[in-house]
């Protein structure tokens, strides 16, 4: 199991699909968990979740908390806020 860890940046607030409401714009961490697919020649990974860290890098909140998303409606919501 490997985990990779990137920041994604909303410059409006958006809504991915489960949320309650929608989150405010901001730098966000994302990660992407992955396992190690066995009986292959070389190495390779499939992704088995992808998280979101709520709330935004820099947002005081006494809640913390790490929400499994949809990689395809983080992609779109992404695709969205670029437009």
């Amino acid at each position: 199991m490997r985990t990779t860890q990137t920041t994604v940046r909303f410059s409006s607030p958006f809504l991915l699909k489960g949320f309650d409401r929608a989150q405010p714009a901001g730098d966000y961490l994302v990660d992407k968990a992955e396992e190690l697919i066995e009986g292959v020649s070389w190495l390779a990974y499939r992704r088995v979740g992808t998280f979101i860290h709520l709330p935004a890098i820099g947002m005081s909140s006494p809640v913390q908390q790490v929400v499994q998303i949809d990689a395809a409606d983080l992609e779109d919501c992404l695709s969205r806020d670029r437009r």
